[in-house]
């Protein structure tokens, strides 16, 4: 379809950009400790904890509850309350409570000064802290892009994040950092079709091993991260 004629896609851009100010390159999710303790030392180390995130982890839940959030808007205020506060007790650690509040934080407010979404949807989530994924499922509706293009733009950009903060820890190369979200491409696209058709009783994950470093990164004595 011409750009000219499906502005949605633009807007799906601007949502998954590193550049949208909410702060995503301040956080690691735990992957700061699993470099330091070097149980992740190179690409195929950082490639096999972010395929097995997606395929397992809790950023699948949130990929899940993402389409649960689109699926309300607008018109179940109440029940998209229900699920924030649900995302926010599914989180595991305080550091990945207080990230994921922050950035929908961030990203409401981002919302609200643009006028992309209406103010009474705004102060309704304004009563209990925001979670990243209600937050962009907000703007996802709003721009009108597609339930499916919004929950592979909202883990292009998780994995997008993760990767760039490899880089940095790792160190890895650019190229390699490419080389790794090419890779990952058919994990993205299949943890898309998984949290479009899973029902609600089987919300849960597989990630102690995320919580135990997220747990050990709050009191990390040297860190470059947030968490």
């Amino acid at each position: 379809m011409d750009i000219i004629t499906n502005p949605a896609l633009l807007s799906l851009l601007q949502l998954a950009s590193p550049a949208l100010p909410v702060g995503a390159y301040s956080y690691s999710e735990g992957l700061e400790t699993l470099i330091t303790e070097g149980k992740i030392q190179n690409s195929s180390d950082l490639q096999r904890w972010l395929a097995l995130e997606l395929r397992h982890g809790a950023i699948a839940v949130e990929a899940a509850v993402l389409v649960r959030a689109y699926q309300t808007i607008p018109g179940d205020l109440q029940q998209l309350q229900s699920w924030n506060a649900w995302l926010s007790a599914f989180r595991e650690t305080e550091e990945l409570r207080q990230q994921s509040w922050q950035m929908g934080r961030s990203l409401l407010k981002l919302l609200l000064d643009l006028q992309i979404i209406p103010e009474e949807v705004g102060e309704s989530l304004r009563q209990q802290p925001c979670n990243f994924a209600i937050a962009f499922a907000l703007g996802a509706i709003h721009w009108q892009i597609d339930l499916e293009t919004t929950v592979l733009g909202y883990l292009q950009s998780w994995v997008t994040n993760l990767i760039n903060a490899g880089i940095k820890l790792i160190p890895l190369g650019q190229t390699a950092g490419q080389k790794l979200l090419l890779d990952l491409q058919p994990i993205l696209i299949q943890t898309t079709s998984a949290a479009l058709n899973q029902v609600d009783f089987d919300l849960k994950c597989c990630t102690w091993g995320l919580t135990l470093a997220s747990m050990q990164h709050e009191t990390q004595y040297s860190r470059l991260f947030r968490s």
